[in-house]
């Protein structure tokens, strides 16, 4: 809530109050008196000129819009520099163990580290600093001139006096040395050319001028970073101002283009001059030459880089990608040294005074090379057989074939110790011996074996019954009890699968007799038979 609650005022009253605002406003009214009896300005809004509700006003006023929280212990003092307030005579405990002194410690103390500071030899102790503390204002802690002694300035001037002094009492002993040796010299010409060098020489020591005035011929103000576009900073122009505007060079109207808004020129106005008188040859020549070349090249590594999936960025983190263009650029070096090596390590090299071959030189030799007429090599020149991108001739365990150089019995092995197991470890022509032997020996017992074993008698069949017990020799099957077997059977299955054709009264027998036992074999279904979807 802004402003004051209002009491209650009815139609009529606030017709009244703006009718009053009005004529205010048109000035036929007396403008309204604040507390301090100064006029209200009529045009101010309401919102600006009724006070908050916790202010409690009860007329309207403009003080709450002014600084009406003003704290009297603000104070624009400054601190009494250098000023002591006591000097002990002997150390204080918690006091500076160098100086003594009780407003500071040993490690912010000013003076000169002591041999024996003053806590162990109780001499020489420093009066205490004063120490005033302020509560400064909003404009007491910006005032950069707050403190400021004026009669300070005036050792400035005495010192500017004293050099003054010092020069007149010097031009007048050169002057009364210069009227002696006048005095004594009798040639009035040479007299007088003397004096007039001298004179001279007086006026230029006279004239020097500090060197920093002479520089501001190419001084520019420039507004940086303030409330209108900056803090106001010097800038110096490179530029001669005696110099000749790039744009001045060449008149011609199909010459290099100056653009006026960047003040750049990209070509060279004066192609056709002499390169040693020009000294300027346009802008595109500083963008190909020195750091500017190196910094194009950096931020195109950076860019290909960052193509390549590295996580680089030239301007989040231009030293890391400097860093990485550094070794980017040595390991250049090291690729192109290494490829140079190799080069030259299979071809020579020419600026050498080795003698290079013959072979490499024409591409031709003495040796005899003998073809047939298809072009096949017969002799001469041994044929190279291809290298395969496996690893050839590696030889584990102890070998000295490599795995496969043996075949037996359909199975790879070791040519050198005949083992078909790859991961065997080598046994040499003792291996193969032993090996030998077992086999040998195993042989033998087979055929020991086999003589020894007598011939089995024949095995008597037993005739069994269907069920796979055994038949009696007096077991006969009635085809006619069999047939009518299998029918209950077969109505024994279809009940089993449809219910409803299954009777209320079931007559259960425990009898089974060997026709039923052999219709029940013959309708049961073998799970494990691969033709029982055939059956039946």
């Amino acid at each position: 809530m802004a402003t004051a609650s209002v009491a209650f005022k009815s139609r009529e009253d606030h017709r009244k109050q703006m009718e009053l605002e009005e004529a205010r406003k048109a000035g036929l009214a007396p403008a309204e008196v604040d507390e301090d009896g100064k006029e209200i300005n009529p045009h101010i809004p309401q919102y600006m000129s009724s006070a908050p509700w916790y202010l409690n006003a009860e007329r309207p006023s403009l003080k709450h819009q002014r600084k009406w929280k003003s704290d009297p212990n603000y104070t624009k003092s400054w601190y009494d520099r250098g000023a002591k307030i006591f000097q002990a005579d002997k150390y204080r405990k918690g006091a500076c163990e160098n100086c003594g002194a009780m407003t500071h410690n040993a490690k912010s103390c000013m003076e000169r580290p002591r041999k024996k500071g003053a806590k162990w030899t109780s001499m020489h102790i420093a009066p205490d600093e004063k120490i005033e503390t302020f509560e400064l204002d909003y404009d007491g802690k910006r005032d950069r001139w707050n403190g400021y002694d004026a009669a300070t300035y005036a050792r400035v001037i005495e010192r500017y006096e004293a050099r003054d002094e010092a020069r007149k009492k010097y031009l007048k002993e050169q002057q009364l040395k210069k009227l002696e040796e006048k005095n004594s010299k009798n040639n009035g010409e040479e007299e007088v050319s003397d004096e007039d060098d001298d004179e001279d020489e007086l006026k230029i020591d006279e004239a020097k001028v500090d060197e920093s005035k002479q520089m501001d011929f190419a001084k520019v103000e420039k507004r940086v970073r303030t409330t209108g576009g900056g803090s106001t900073g010097t800038v110096r122009n490179l530029r001669i101002r005696e110099d000749t505007a790039k744009y001045l060079l060449n008149l011609d109207v199909n010459s290099a283009y100056y653009d006026p808004k960047t003040r750049s020129m990209r070509e060279d106005p004066l192609p056709d001059a002499d390169p040693n008188e020009k000294f300027y040859e346009g802008d595109n020549q500083y963008r190909m030459s020195g750091q500017a070349l190196e910094f194009k090249q950096l931020n195109i590594h950076s860019w290909e880089a960052f193509d390549k999936g590295q996580d680089i960025h030239m301007q989040a983190a231009p030293s890391q990608a400097e860093l990485l263009f550094k070794n980017y650029k040595v390991i250049k070096e090291k690729l192109k040294s290494k490829t140079k090596d190799t080069i030259m390590e299979k071809y020579g090299n020419a600026a050498t005074d080795e003698e290079v071959p013959m072979e490499l030189l024409l591409g031709q030799s003495e040796r005899q090379v003998e073809y047939d007429r298809a072009g096949r090599l017969i002799k001469g020149m041994e044929t190279s057989l291809p290298k395969s991108k496996y690893e050839e001739d590696v030889f584990i365990n102890n070998h000295t074939c490599v795995w496969g150089s043996w075949w037996k019995d359909h199975q790879w092995g070791y040519k050198c110790c005949k083992q078909t197991i790859r991961n065997s470890y080598c046994t040499g022509a003792a291996g193969i011996e032993a090996a030998e032997a077992a086999t040998d020996l195993m042989k033998a017992n087979i055929a020991r074996k086999a003589a020894s074993e007598d011939t089995p008698a024949p095995a008597e069949e037993k005739r069994l019954a269907t069920w796979g017990t055994e038949v009696p020799d007096d077991l006969v099957l009635d085809q006619k009890l069999l047939d009518e077997a299998l029918k209950k059977e077969d109505e024994k299955r279809k009940e089993e699968k449809d219910e409803r054709k299954r009777k209320y009264n079931v007559r259960w027998n425990d009898e089974v007799t060997a026709e039923e036992m052999e219709a029940y074999r013959m309708k049961r279904v073998h799970f494990d038979d691969p033709m029982k979807d055939f059956l039946h």
